[in-house]
């Protein structure tokens, strides 16, 4: 893709409030020198706002302010002014009811800040799993020059010689307690091992996932996913992206440049290739509808369906972030998918050439990690999309972290008609299920959470767990983690909480799941279902009031994103109104 620079020097968006001597202009400018700014700074170089999802409670971005210090010095010294401001952090560990239910809030936070300030480029600080999409999509809908910066991975966790993965381990280790293989003395010790220094998940969970989307799709440069967050070459990618946005903004290099059918088509394929998470389906669907490209669930199954897992790390694989680093990155599963034909290598990238170009030199430090095609942990990754009449519009698989025995199951239903339902009877001896049952967990979607919490990989019953039993076929409208495992259908839509099909299911039902059919089937008749669906009626009720109920109100379903109904395509980087 050829992209055409802007013409420079021209006059900014942010000398609209600092260029001249008007009253307005000074008014602007003068505020802005209590803290200690030289008056040349507002001469009309370029204002680079530094988006900052820092928070102690966000422990995965909690490093950022470091990061942006960093960014700052790359700012100044490309010749711009760097402006840090905070948006709301969606942080995975801590937020309830989810941090999926904030992270469209976070979002609307982001293209506000950018909308009404005087910022003429942007850097996206992220890193947990809700900022990096949340900050891609308000910075899309605003359309200014944007980069992203991620926070980095954990180093690796180690227990009695084992590698221990953030998540990934918290659900093995879980289980295994209910299976009676651990003490909890031993599982309390290995807590001290899950998160040993600052950074996100250190497996290919969400966060990094998202990292290697940002890196995919072309918005953040060449090697920024996998660098851990300890490593001195993460500041080194921020100082850089610091002096590449002042560029951007002179070559008026925007969003829309980028994101691109072909850039979306790049990052699912890439999502295949590394065993990215499925909150990437919901988080990709939504950005593609803020910035305008006609994006599906179809187009996930079709363009994933025949790429290999060629990355060998936890939750499908065996290693762990680091290592991912020090084997090439994600540029080496870039240039594999190059090479294959697999790659748009013409699409356009922050670095203001084709993604191609920054490939050349790419090499691959460590094979068993970044596997050749012919030794892919799965011939068959991707994310699988299910249809049927229990999901009229499509729910989602993980080919690479499910069991094959359980690819195509036929099973009896066990109904919990929501989380609390579910905790209540789990662990009941008296329970009726076996490893041959399917587990229906209801309520959970994005209007039945609220939220559409990462659910959807219930734990299983420790009756089952004893017999040596590791996976059962799970199916919910809800999400699981990116550091989870299993045979777990997910997203089911419509979702139970809108009188999807779903919503119906009773204990006892006979259902079908077939992977490589694409099919998902309550073994009922039409009629049958026609009666049921026309019986039913809402057992969640829209809150009364606040954040809540504009969320209830208009949310989408998980087919289309989980995004508000009203924040769908670009709103233009408008200069609001001087009010002064």
């Amino acid at each position: 893709m050829t992209f055409k620079k802007a013409e420079w020097p021209r006059r900014l968006r942010s000398q609209e409030w600092y260029g001249g001597d008007s009253r307005d202009n000074i008014y602007h400018r003068s505020w802005m020198k209590n803290q200690g700014l030289p008056a040349d700074l507002f001469d009309g170089r370029p204002v680079v706002g530094i988006c900052n999802t820092w928070s102690e409670l966000t422990p995965c971005n909690a490093h950022l302010r470091d990061l942006a210090q960093r960014v700052k010095h790359g700012v100044y010294e490309a010749g711009g002014l760097p402006v840090e401001f905070p948006v709301f952090s969606p942080g995975e560990p801590s937020l309830r009811p989810t941090a999926m239910m904030y992270r469209n809030l976070c979002s609307m936070d982001v293209e506000e800040a950018l909308r009404a300030n005087p910022v003429d480029g942007v850097v996206l600080l992220a890193g947990c799993d809700k900022t990096t999409p949340a900050l891609l999509m308000g910075a899309a809908s605003v359309d200014l020059p944007a980069i992203v910066v991620s926070g980095g991975p954990m180093l690796n966790g180690w227990f009695r010689g084992e590698r221990v993965g953030s998540g990934t381990a918290l659900w093995q280790m879980s289980e295994d307690i209910k299976a009676g293989k651990m003490s909890r003395a031993d599982f309390l010790e290995a807590e001290a091992s899950m998160s040993r220094s600052p950074g996100s998940c250190n497996t290919m969970g969400t966060a990094s996932t998202m990292a290697s989307m940002a890196e995919a799709l072309g918005m953040a440069l060449s090697g920024n996913a996998a660098i851990p967050a300890v490593d001195s070459r993460r500041r080194v990618m921020a100082h850089l992206t610091g002096r590449r946005i002042v560029d951007m903004v002179k070559d008026d290099l925007k969003p829309s440049d980028i994101l691109t059918r072909e850039a979306f088509e790049n990052a699912i394929r890439t999502n295949g290739a590394i065993g990215g998470s499925t909150n990437a389906v919901v988080h990709l669907l939504a950005l593609a509808g803020r910035i305008g490209v006609d994006l599906t669930l179809d187009d996930w199954d079709r363009l994933g369906r025949d790429i290999p897992t060629i990355v060998n790390l936890m939750p499908s694989g065996k290693y762990l972030m680091e290592e991912f680093f020090y084997a090439g990155g994600l540029p080496v599963v870039l240039k594999m998918l190059l090479d294959a034909g697999k790659l748009n290598g013409d699409a356009l990238t922050v670095a203001g050439k084709p993604v191609s170009d920054e490939l050349t030199e790419v090499r691959n430090w460590n094979e068993d990690v970044i596997r050749p095609v012919e030794k892919a942990l799965t011939q068959q990754g991707g994310i699988a999309v299910l249809r049927g009449n229990l999901a009229p519009n499509g729910a989602v698989i993980k080919p690479s972290a499910a069991s094959e025995r359980l690819m195509k199951h036929r099973g009896r239903a066990v109904v919990f008609e929501d989380i609390d339902d579910y905790k209540a009877k789990i662990n009941d001896e008296t329970l009726d299920i076996d490893e041959t049952s399917i587990m229906v967990l209801k309520n959970c979607g994005p209007k039945g959470y609220p939220g559409m919490a990462e659910v959807g990989n219930m734990g299983l019953p420790p009756k089952v767990l004893r017999k040596g039993i590791t996976d059962m076929v799970r199916i919910s409208d809800a999400r699981m983690s990116g550091t989870a495992y299993g045979t777990v259908v997910l997203h089911t839509s419509p979702e139970a909480a809108v009188g999807g099909p779903l919503a119906v299911v009773r204990d006892g039902d006979m259902i079908e799941i077939d992977v490589p059919g694409r099919r998902l089937h309550l073994d009922i008749s039409g009629a049958e279902l026609e009666r049921r669906l026309a019986a039913w009626a809402p057992a969640v009720e829209t809150p009364e009031s606040g954040y809540a109920r504009l969320f209830h109100t208009h949310v989408q379903g998980a087919d289309t994103g989980a995004d508000f109904d009203f924040l769908k395509g670009g709103r233009g980087k408008a200069v609001p109104r001087d009010s002064h």
